[in-house]
């Protein structure tokens, strides 16, 4: 049996999903050029809440590689949950239209959710209601006074007692 003489091909992109760039970490190599499936995982590790070093680290470039290209993105930051929500709920919404069970459910446990964190977000919002803390009786005030007048006197007693068995 003969050995292929031939080298094997080597893929275009690595297990990842992500372009064998010809001398990627090296000098000399080229240019990097961002795809639109670059934008849209950006996008999406936003959406996750990804800092910007691990974004970049898991885009392979380096972090002012980053921000030259992807600064647009990276300054709507905090848009970007809410444009991935949106875009579950369309995508639910569209599956249950055409009379997924399955999509219906999930659609309504989303919703569920969703009134759930604004609820949470008004109610957390909100200024705590404190109740007016009951005054107590004139009995009870009376009782207290004579306590603390009854303790007052017993600390200067043993003052005066600690005084006259110095001197």
């Amino acid at each position: 049996m003969a050995l292929p003489t031939a080298a094997a091909p080597v893929p275009e992109t690595d297990l990842f999903g992500y372009p064998n760039r010809p001398g990627r970490g090296q000098a000399g190599r080229p240019r990097f050029q961002p795809t639109p499936r670059d934008r849209n995982r950006v996008r999406l590790l936003l959406a996750l809440g990804w800092t910007n070093p691990r974004i970049a680290s898991a885009l392979e470039i380096s972090l002012p590689t980053l921000h030259r290209y992807f600064d647009g993105i990276l300054k709507q930051r905090d848009l970007m949950r809410d444009r991935l929500d949106a875009r579950r709920f369309e995508i639910a919404m569209e599956q249950a239209n055409t009379g997924s069970i399955a999509a219906l459910k999930e659609l309504g446990r989303m919703i569920e959710r969703s009134d759930m964190m604004h609820v949470e977000a008004e109610m957390g919002s909100r200024p705590a209601e404190t109740l007016p803390a009951e005054k107590p009786g004139k009995k009870i005030v009376d009782a207290q006074l004579a306590m603390d007048a009854d303790a007052d006197l017993m600390a200067e007693l043993e003052n005066e007692a600690i005084s006259a068995a110095r001197h």
